[in-house]
């Protein structure tokens, strides 16, 4: 028998029962084994240690030196494995740590407001969240689930759609003020146009100009590193931007903001999605539970 056929595990159990229970019609009984299964097995793990663990007589097992030594370490063994068995068990509940990384606008306007409710729901539950619109090594980084805009590369991570907006440009009622509102995407030249400062999956502004969808080049002059960032420096009157309609839509409701160039918009859909990793594989249970209640309430 090769050292790969050997069940320890089991060949421990049978040995200890047999010890806690003083013989092997009981071990037997317990094990759901017949007594000379038991006795069989108990002699091969001997023969294959080498040393004598249990002196049989008719009243009872008297253990050996060796025996004792064994059943002690055994016993520690089997209640390692049964604790792994626990922890690993606890993954079908929604317990432990989920670490979440998404952009700031997202973060920020969809994530937050949901993040009271899903806590209240999964108690056992412990969250880190980091913003960043640079995309991420999940591995790398230790993240449990990302959240991320626009097309998704081939890799080996796995995606569930979360929704998709659409992309205005808009303004400060200050800057059109000071600066006057563009009526025509040839006006845009004489503007602040503020930028991201990554390379993106669509570089300029697309708009549909003549019946065609055109690229308007991004502006150097003010780039930033997210689009919160630069939802900030519009609502300060630093220029104009183009952003997902979800990170504006309370601005322009309020009049902090407004829209411009809409007669222009292509009508660009960006489309958001959960990344994780695991192609089919099974899921922790918090993770599992995020990602359903992700797919249940975001609505961009």
């Amino acid at each position: 028998m090769s050292r790969q056929d050997i069940n320890r595990s089991g060949e421990m159990e049978v040995f200890v029962r047999a010890v806690e229970l003083g013989g092997f019609t009981a071990a037997a009984k317990a094990c759901r084994m017949t007594p000379s299964a038991v006795s069989k097995l108990i002699t091969r793990l001997e023969k294959r240690l080498g040393a004598r663990l249990i002196h049989r007589s008719t009243r009872r097992l008297q253990l050996t030196p060796e025996g004792c030594a064994f059943f002690e370490r055994s016993v520690a063994i089997l209640a390692d494995i049964a604790e792994a068995e626990r922890h690993a068990s606890a993954g079908e509940q929604v317990a432990g740590h989920i670490r979440i990384n998404t952009s700031g606008s997202f973060g920020n306007h969809v994530l937050a407001p949901l993040i009271p409710a899903f806590m209240a729901l999964h108690p056992n539950v412990s969250l880190e969240i980091f913003h960043t619109d640079l995309v991420v090594d999940l591995m790398e980084e230790r993240t449990d689930v990302a959240i991320r805009a626009g097309p998704l590369k081939s890799s080996s991570l796995t995606a569930r759609k979360l929704g998709t907006t659409r992309n205005v440009i808009v303004a400060s009622p200050d800057y059109l003020g000071r600066h006057g509102t563009p009526r025509s995407p040839a006006e845009l030249a004489k503007h602040c146009r503020i930028g991201f400062a990554y390379s993106r999956s669509v570089e300029g502004w697309p708009l549909r100009i003549d019946g065609e969808v055109a690229t308007v080049p991004g502006s150097r002059r003010l780039q930033v590193s997210d689009g919160e960032a630069m939802r900030h420096l519009v609502l300060g009157g630093a220029g104009l931007a183009r952003l997902s309609a979800f990170t504006v839509k309370s601005d322009i409701e309020a009049g902090r903001l407004r829209q411009v160039l809409e007669e222009f918009n292509p009508g660009d859909i960006e489309e958001f999605h959960a990344v994780y990793i695991g192609q089919g594989g099974p899921l922790p249970a918090r993770v599992r539970a995020l990602l359903e209640f992700l797919r249940e309430n975001v609505h961009l």
